[in-house]
């Protein structure tokens, strides 16, 4: 089944949820429902199209959010790009570098992991990028919450998620 995306009172994105969660704050008035999915949820005396959006009725205070450092996240953020080459690597295939080398006294954070290949990981070694001659394509940074979304939707955004998600987040 579908996942849904739950926005705050004010249309703001704040996770996504799954159809029966969204079914049941609907059902104890706690969200209306924004955008419908093609296809109907049946029950015994019941049938309702599934929800796509749903919006709280009450405001929720959201303080500032931040992904887990994860190797899902990494990949989110980097694009599941080789940070060193620019190779599109598959989740299976994509290693994590730490760009300041843990026996040299780098930390396991946003700033000093990336995404990368194999063959690059091995080039680099136990060297920092400068010594290795590899320049970074990108600096890492700690990313946004939203884009994890797309993970966990395997990159697939629904298009009655597209005008909410654009609104906010440009």
């Amino acid at each position: 089944m579908e996942s849904v995306l739950l926005l705050n009172a004010s249309y703001q994105p704040i996770k996504v949820i799954s159809w029966k969660r969204a079914v049941c704050l609907w059902f104890s008035g706690k969200v209306e429902i924004i955008e419908e999915y093609e296809y109907d949820l049946h029950s015994v005396s019941l049938v309702i199209k599934a929800p796509a959006v749903v919006r709280l009725l009450s405001y929720v205070r959201i303080g500032k959010r931040q992904p887990p450092l994860s190797r899902v996240n990494i990949l989110a953020r980097d694009n599941c790009r080789c940070q060193y080459c620019g190779a599109t690597v598959t989740s299976r295939e994509a290693t994590m570098d730490h760009i300041i080398p843990k026996s040299r006294g780098g930390c396991t954070s946003w700033k000093n992991i990336v995404c990368c290949c194999v063959r690059c990981n091995r080039k680099k070694g136990n060297r920092t990028p400068q010594e290795a001659g590899m320049p970074l394509l990108n600096e890492p940074v700690v990313p946004d919450w939203l884009p994890v979304i797309k993970v966990k939707l395997n990159g697939n955004v629904p298009n009655s998620w597209q005008f909410f998600i654009q609104h906010w987040y440009r």
